[in-house]
């Protein structure tokens, strides 16, 4: 088990500088602050209405559901493995805290808390829920991790005076 402070990310991350790339096994991944991608959601959300949430969440479904496969393939990982690497590994990239909540491999279910969302902080105050890229990620996890179609619920959202951002991922 890695200590509080180790960030697992960090250390094995690399910088292709020929290419202007930072990877971490081998997979490319970007640096970018939650105000830009709050600003591009926002304006989806002014062009789109509700639909830009369902949008967003398919994104973040796409990249849940390839980093799950890539590392359940990497690593040999099961399901329960898999669900505990993916919600650490959202913790050490800055999505804040992820903790895992509940894992029912019989049921298909996966539910995790999020503290600190920075989609949720630098969103401000919201009437529904708006965290819908780290929703799409669990569904993609959930799919990933239990091979069938999944999708998610923001239950409860920072962005509406809750404590901590809550989600549920079952499996269809």
């Amino acid at each position: 088990m890695n200590g509080p402070m180790e960030n697992t990310v960090l250390r094995e991350l690399t910088w292709d500088a020929g290419a202007g790339r930072l990877l971490f096994k081998d997979v490319p991944y970007l640096l970018i602050r939650p105000e830009t991608l709050v600003a591009l959601q926002k304006a989806v959300e002014a062009e789109l209405g509700e639909r830009a949430g369902e949008l967003l969440a398919r994104g973040g479904h796409t990249g849940g559901a390839l980093s799950t496969r890539r590392y359940r393939e990497a690593f040999g990982l099961g399901a329960e493995e898999t669900a505990r690497f993916i919600v650490r590994m959202g913790r050490e990239i800055g999505w804040g805290d992820f903790r895992l909540e509940r894992l029912d491999l019989s049921a298909r279910e996966i539910v995790v808390t999020v503290g600190r969302s920075p989609f949720a902080e630098a969103y401000g105050p919201a009437s529904r829920p708006i965290c819908h890229l780290i929703r799409g990620v669990l569904a993609g996890l959930a799919e990933g991790s239990f091979g069938a179609p999944a999708q998610a619920r923001e239950v409860e959202c920072l962005a509406t005076g809750a404590r901590a951002c809550r989600f549920h991922a079952t499996c269809a």
